[in-house]
């Protein structure tokens, strides 16, 4: 198979004999979401927090004194295993291209699509020669990614002013969280990644959205499980409950609004020449019934999903993930499947790409008491 979508075609045709052909009953057909803010190797860590924060610097030092023995725990499982995990936690949720935030990984793509083309900063406070880095000679015209405005303090304002000030250059800026961002300053950045779960769990708020909107390209990112849920949909469904903004608004910042974004060219949407990023999910499934027999419709039906209705994941045109009710269909295809290892995702059997399950009990070797939102079988 190729890695672009070469036809979309009507319900009920069929392609040459010599292809593969699925059928799905009632399903949903949607482009592989881009998660435009995580930290793969934090990915193994249980949500820590003790009280409502002001500042990402007060919750530093207060998970740092109060879960430094859990923290040190965690660290011991080697840095591999730990990213390895983290790709697999975007693609059970039907993520094909995650933006990961820190120091450069090497990663096979053999999941999903690890971006790293901008340059990422922690924080003013959290990064020592900020000045310098963003400065750079030599990267002015390279994208630099920064949480920012990361506080309901006056300091996490006067942060953001910081590095508008010291943006002499004009560098594109891309700001994470925003939540102390004003209208005025959204307009000096080039886009702001929203993280209304991580937000919420931390400072009880999160950024101004209706009046972000107009100054800055908004995209959504989920950050890591230290701050927030693994399933990218539940907080989709957080954002949409604040009726910010209209449904199409909110997926467009997690399929093509970062596609434009982050130079993902012919990514987040579904159309001839397209890459074949796709998510097919069981409409039937969603939690939000507007017909009995029909499952939910439109929108509803899209926010409804969740990684225990997904039938198939595909990247770059390459199948990664698929329910188990798939199988015999694709055996009929002799399509190979002796890299595929079955896990257990709500009350679904799913087959993913690579030995999931082992790598589960890898970690637990190291980590016995780490837990996971699958099951292997």
């Amino acid at each position: 198979m190729g890695d672009r979508i070469v036809e979309v075609a009507s319900a009920g045709s069929r392609p040459a004999d010599k292809e593969i052909c699925l059928s799905f009953d009632g399903a949903l057909v949607l482009p592989g979401l881009i998660n435009s803010h995580d930290h793969l190797d934090f990915d193994l860590f249980p949500p820590f927090r003790s009280q409502t924060y002001a500042s990402y610097k007060e919750w530093g030092t207060d998970i740092h004194e109060r879960y430094k023995e859990a923290i040190a725990t965690i660290l011991q499982v080697p840095r591999t295993l730990r990213i390895r995990w983290g790709l697999y936690k975007n693609l059970l949720s039907g993520v094909t291209s995650v933006v990961h935030h820190g120091a450069r990984l090497e990663i096979p793509g053999d999941l999903i699509s690890v971006l790293q083309n901008a340059e990422s900063l922690h924080s003013i406070s959290g990064e020592k020669g900020w000045r310098r880095k963003l400065l750079h000679p030599f990267r002015r015209d390279r994208p630099l990614v920064i949480h920012t405005g990361e506080g309901t303090t006056p300091a996490c304002s006067r942060e953001i002013d910081a590095l508008i000030g010291w943006n002499i250059f004009g560098r594109p800026l891309i700001g994470i969280h925003g939540i102390a961002m004003s209208k005025q300053q959204a307009a000096s950045f080039r886009a702001l990644v929203w993280c209304p779960d991580s937000n919420y769990f931390l400072y009880d708020k999160t950024a101004d959205i209706p009046a972000l909107l107009n100054q800055c390209d908004i995209v959504f990112g989920t950050d890591s499980t230290l701050t927030a849920s693994w399933n990218i949909w539940e907080q989709l469904r957080l954002a949409r409950k604040l009726k910010w903004v209209e449904d199409a608004t909110l997926w467009d910042m997690v399929t093509a609004g970062p596609a434009r974004l982050w130079g993902l060219d012919n990514h987040g949407t579904i159309g001839e020449g397209q890459m074949a990023d796709l998510v097919v999910a069981d409409r039937a499934a969603g939690p939000v019934l507007a017909d009995k027999a029909a499952g939910p419709v439109g929108w509803d039906a899209v926010f409804g999903s969740d990684p225990e209705h997904i039938l198939l994941v595909m990247h770059s045109g390459n199948i990664r993930l698929f329910d188990a009710s798939l199988r015999e269909q694709l055996s009929d295809y002799a399509y190979p499947l002796e890299n595929f290892y079955p896990v257990v995702v709500g009350r679904r059997i799913k087959y993913v790409q690579g030995d999931l399950p082992g790598l589960l009990q890898e970690i637990q070797q190291h980590h016995p008491h780490a837990s996971f939102p699958v099951t292997a079988l």
